[in-house]
């Protein structure tokens, strides 16, 4: 008998290696992955702008990487003694001006580095509700609990999306030709905006992005049902945390599981293993470190780490 709905998912044609480098950009569901492939020790980038939630967020971004932008006083602003900018996540917030403004141009830098040496794209797009700043009638990737009425509230029609993506696509490709694009819509749920509301805005990102799949056509192109997993294959709510909208770590681990079986090479597997023994390893804490056991134990370990970094020296176990 079967107790679930499992999902399937295709196999990607160019997986990833530890030779490779991934940036993930986009909503928390994208730092959940990036959490992965840094236990895993892969080369992986996540989010210098910190959390974005939606496409037009991440385009302009990626439109500024690719045209070179410099960010300046103009970009930022004051609120309640700290500096902010409406294009980039409070990670990014300052107590100084000048410090925000040199660190959103540090940023933009290790954006545009990412960009050209990646291999592998992770975009994971989290809702269409978008705020727009009603004076400068731009979308904002966060609004930094600035007064509301400043902000308009609106829902992405389906051609703006499919249009974002598009712009995306063209802008990722300018910089890095050879880049493989993996899109994924984000589980986590966003009640915030209303159960029916959120569910609209899922459904748009989903319908678009697929007739963006379907009118590019190109196999540096591919989708991950992260969304569909969580929804189907483990439609439970022992899968979620407190909040009952984030994926716990059970539901984060079987998502990952999922993910390695379609998109990370079957000769890394060996690797990854290895490398999730020494983790386990540096984690445990013995109750007797001075005993004989231990100290076998310590040997192995070191042996195994030796081994690593021999094969892949940009491997970090501190």
């Amino acid at each position: 008998m079967k107790f679930t709905t499992v999902v399937p998912i295709k196999e990607a044609k160019r997986r990833i290696t530890y030779d490779d480098r991934i940036l993930s950009l986009g909503s928390c569901f994208a730092v959940n992955m990036s959490e992965k492939f840094k236990a895993f020790q892969f080369q992986n980038t996540v989010n210098p702008f910190g959390i974005l939630f939606h496409p037009l967020a991440i385009e302009r971004l990626l439109h500024y990487a690719v045209e070179g932008y410099e960010f300046t006083a103009q970009d930022v602003f004051e609120h309640n003694e700290v500096w902010s900018c409406l294009m980039a996540h409070s990670d990014l917030n300052e107590l100084e001006e000048e410090d925000i403004v040199t660190k959103l141009n540090v940023k933009l830098f290790d954006l545009q580095v990412a960009l050209k040496d990646a291999s592998h794209l992770v975009l994971t797009f989290g809702t269409a509700w978008v705020y727009e700043h009603i004076e400068t009638q731009e979308v904002v990737a966060n609004c930094h609990k600035l007064p509301q009425h400043l902000f308009r509230k609106r829902l992405l029609s389906y051609t703006e999306l499919l249009d974002s993506y598009h712009r995306i696509v063209k802008l990722v490709q300018t910089i890095n030709p050879t880049i493989h694009i993996i899109f994924s819509i984000s589980p986590v749920r966003h009640i915030k905006d209303g159960v029916v509301e959120n569910q609209r805005s899922k459904s748009l990102l989903i319908a678009a992005l697929h007739q963006l799949l379907e009118e590019v056509n190109n196999d540096n192109l591919s989708y991950f049902p992260a969304y569909e997993v969580l929804m189907d294959e483990l439609r439970d709510y022992r899968f979620y945390t407190a909040d009952l909208l984030h994926p716990n770590s059970i539901a984060i681990d079987y998502i990952w599981e999922r993910f390695v079986e379609t998109n990370i090479s079957v000769e890394m597997y060996p690797i990854m293993k290895k490398v999730d023994e020494v983790q386990k390893g540096l984690a445990h804490r013995p109750f007797n470190p001075t005993a004989t056991q231990h100290m076998v134990f310590l040997d192995t370990l070191i042996e195994k780490i030796d081994f690593l970094l021999e094969k892949y020296p940009f491997m970090n176990f501190r």
